[in-house]
């Protein structure tokens, strides 16, 4: 839970008013994207590290446990290429 998610290059995050949802945006096409990825992707800025966006997302959803969702979900974007692991 060391490590600093960041969105990899080629990708780009943002809020698509049409979709009324953030969506990732890459040469190929978008994905789009529902609330809990959008709240997990919008603090991979490559400064926080996981446990850091744990519990950031706990503070503000008033929600605890949620570690092994985020970090199942950081390797999931990883494994797509949306995210890359920073030390």
């Amino acid at each position: 839970m060391a490590a600093r998610p960041a969105i990899s290059g080629g990708f780009r995050l943002q809020w698509e008013p049409a979709q009324e949802a953030h969506v990732l945006l890459y040469p190929e096409g978008m994905v789009q994207l529902n609330r809990s990825a959008a709240a997990i992707l919008t603090r991979c800025d490559g400064t926080r590290t996981v446990a850091d966006i744990v519990a950031d997302l706990e503070r503000t959803y008033e929600l605890p446990g949620l570690a092994s969702d985020v970090c199942a979900f950081v390797a999931f974007a990883v494994e797509r290429t949306w995210l890359e692991l920073r030390a």
